[in-house]
């Protein structure tokens, strides 16, 4: 099987390939879609084949697709874009990489999405059968966009083997992200729970999507164990600002999704089920 992975030298991408490729099966190969082409010699080094050139361009993705089997889109604009680059990235792109998937005979394809396209919370664990809810966006077109994407990907046609994951708030090894968080955490509410996923974790969920012969549809990935703004400072050995705790009531089930599903149907089990198991193995 060749797989085509995109955004793979994004913050879950660049984690993501080298792990696919060190557990693929015998004989199974990893092709990566690349802006930069220096940036592409990493994946080249580890056996990966190397397409140069933009996902919003819809010339490139008929080359990148070519003899692929399956497609992982890992691609996202997320922080700090202007919102039209994130429905071009996210919503935009998508589609036209589905299209080309389905032009060139692609059996599966796995749209990689967030936990913030569920909108508000529900006073309950978010399930994959749940409907967008306006409410509680915290990242300007990116949710949107990515629930855009989820649509129209599930009402192309020809596009019958679609597997979805939707991803939490992605940590660890190194990446940034759990620091950046503090920039908005001082506006939460000191209850307020993130649900978590260490990049170990979202590789193995993403692998999952890929090579579950049944798998289909929307699979939420997380571990088990949801933080408080309170945890992250915490985290980050930063004192809690005093108006976290002067901030109003927390959703206390914003963002907080089930994964029954990947687990009972997938075999799924976080390796670090919390982020605090993710600290002190030294893998933040």
């Amino acid at each position: 099987m060749l797989t085509l992975v995109t955004g793979a030298t994004g913050q879950v991408g660049r984690r993501f390939v080298p792990r696919l490729l060190a557990g693929a099966p015998k004989g199974d190969r990893v092709r990566v879609l690349v802006r930069d082409e220096a940036r592409g010699e990493r994946f080249a080094g580890l056996g990966a084949e190397v397409v140069v050139g933009d996902l919003r361009d819809a010339g490139v993705l008929g080359k990148a697709t070519a003899g692929v089997d399956s497609v992982v889109n890992v691609a996202a604009a997320f922080r700090g874009v202007p919102d039209e680059e994130a429905r071009a990235v996210n919503r935009d792109a998508a589609i036209e990489l589905g299209r080309a998937a389905v032009a060139s005979g692609v059996r599966r394809f796995v749209q990689v999405s967030t936990g913030l396209v569920y909108g508000a919370g529900r006073r309950r664990p978010l399930v994959e059968s749940d409907e967008t809810v306006p409410g509680g966006s915290l990242w300007g077109a990116y949710p949107q966009s990515k629930w855009e994407a989820e649509r129209a990907l599930v009402a192309m046609d020809g596009l019958d083997d679609l597997r979805i994951g939707r991803l939490p708030f992605v940590y660890g090894e190194g990446d940034p992200h759990l620091a950046d968080v503090l920039r908005w955490a001082p506006n939460w509410p000191a209850m307020q729970r993130l649900h978590m996923g260490h990049h170990v974790d979202v590789a193995q969920g993403l692998r999952r999507l890929l090579y579950a012969p049944g798998a289909s549809g929307v699979y939420n990935i997380a571990d088990d164990a949801p933080v408080t703004t309170v945890d992250l400072f915490q985290l980050n050995a930063v004192p809690v600002p005093v108006e976290v705790y002067e901030t109003g009531d927390a959703d206390s089930w914003h963002g907080v999704m089930s994964t029954d599903r990947i687990r009972r149907e997938l075999g799924y089990r976080p390796v670090f089920p919390s982020v605090w198991a993710a600290r002190d193995a030294g893998v933040l």
